[in-house]
């Protein structure tokens, strides 16, 4: 089996459809020995080299135009040329990107909707016609993949594909995420970082992205009811590039801020490197995910796996991630978020049953059985190339034995447990 993988995200690791494609590459590169990958790689002239790909991954450059209409015209013409170009059998679209058109039998990753379904993104002429490109693209794919049961619903019910043509793959957390050693062998280098970032000695923390539907204001609303609850000491910790400008997507913080008279409460800290985030994940008390809609969110999995108690919306996926692990609420209400973050600081038997819970659940979910999933859906695929009744190749049938790997089971979300009402002392 020779697949051809859409690189565009490679070099931007920080992001999800980076980090998506790097882990899925390298464990599948690690699963099955004779496995071959290309990865096809877009290059405008201000473009690095790919970094970090393994030896035995190939990469295939491939000219393109910057800006907007050269990302459209290598997805839709220099992705697919280069996989015939190749002689792959397989092409692999990590992001909701794929080609209308494609030599080989196509799968697509469809990691949300949000794009389409929340009113802030959809606005312009260009994203409009962007949309309905990729997604009639995506309604011609042999298969898609996408990260959680909620956005499979999603996109049964705005894309209208159908059931038996989507696969639900949880992604993983990566083994950096662990609680603190027991050792201090590491104590300097968190000093270090602790220091670069200015960071209070009890914190609150949220990790991600500003656009609107992240749903950050509401966090901001929520911490005036914590402030009085609980003063300067534990201040919310925001961290994550802060935007540049203010728009529909991108609000005015600053002004909430300030409005809100937050301004001796909130610490802004910016982007954090990558090996940065596990400690900030370990010093926090608590770590909040408010966002209205995710296709899966990586930090607050990165967060449980830290070992860190974590509040989070009932939005889109996140009760699948969460399960029992920890206190979900409304994305509109603001008071029950606060409870449940101020519960967390000021109760101290709940924090511990929490992060243990945390840990169990995080545990569920490994980038290995991302890929082994991943793989199966490729199987599948190309066995449907051959339903006039030819045998499967040989490949195709070694790939079936990956049915009877041990693996980590990952709960669907009707087998998860209701969420703890964060304003119930009896916890």
């Amino acid at each position: 089996m020779h697949i051809a993988i859409n690189a565009y995200f490679w070099n931007r690791p920080n992001t999800g459809s980076g980090q998506y494609t790097r882990q899925l590459v390298y464990h599948l590169n690690r699963l099955v020995d004779d496995l071959e990958i290309t990865l096809v790689f877009p290059r405008t002239p201000r473009d690095a080299e790919p970094a970090d790909v393994p030896p035995s991954v190939r990469v295939e450059h491939v000219a393109m135009r910057p800006g907007h209409l050269g990302k459209v015209l290598f997805e839709q013409r220099g992705f697919p040329a280069a996989c015939h170009r190749v002689g792959a059998t397989l092409a692999h679209v990590p992001y909701w990107g794929p080609p209308l058109r494609s030599p080989i039998p196509l799968v697509v990753t469809v990691h949300d909707l949000t794009t389409l379904l929340v009113p802030e993104y959809n606005r312009g002429a260009r994203v409009r016609l962007y949309n309905a490109l990729v997604s009639a693209a995506a309604r011609g794919a042999d298969h898609v993949l996408t990260d959680s049961f909620s956005s499979k619903l999603d996109i049964m019910d705005h894309l209208g594909i159908d059931e038996r043509d989507i696969t639900a793959v949880y992604l993983g957390v990566g083994p950096q995420y662990a609680p603190n050693p027991t050792a201090g062998d590491n104590s300097l280098i968190d000093m270090a970082v602790t220091q670069k970032y200015n960071l209070p000695e009890t914190y609150v923390l949220y990790l991600g992205g500003y656009e609107i539907h992240k749903n950050v204001l509401t966090l901001l609303q929520a911490y005036t009811y914590v402030a009085r609850g609980l003063g300067e000491d534990y201040p919310l910790v925001l961290a994550g590039k802060k935007p540049d400008t203010v728009s529909d997507v991108y609000p005015d913080y600053d002004g909430v801020i300030e409005r809100l008279g937050l301004s001796k409460n909130v610490c802004w800290i910016g982007y954090v490197d990558e090996e940065d985030k596990p400690l900030l994940y370990r010093n926090a008390e608590v770590f909040v995910f408010p966002s209205r809609r995710e296709g899966f969110g990586l930090p607050l999995l990165e967060a449980m796996a830290c070992g860190t108690p974590v509040v989070a919306s009932n939005g889109g996926s996140l009760p699948e991630i969460i399960g029992a692990a920890g206190f979900a609420f409304d994305p509109d209400d603001a008071r029950n978020m606060a409870g449940a973050i101020i519960s967390l600081v000021v109760q101290e038997t709940i924090a511990p049953d929490l992060r243990r819970q945390g840990l169990e659940q995080a545990a569920r979910f490994t980038w290995e059985n991302t890929a082994i999933e991943t793989l199966k859906v490729y199987d599948r695929v190309l066995r449907g190339t051959t339903a006039d009744g030819r045998p499967a190749t040989a490949d195709q049938k070694r790939l079936l034995t990956l049915d009877h790997r041990p693996q980590t089971t990952v709960h669907s979300p009707e087998s998860e447990q209701p969420t703890t009402d964060p304003l119930n002392t009896d916890h």
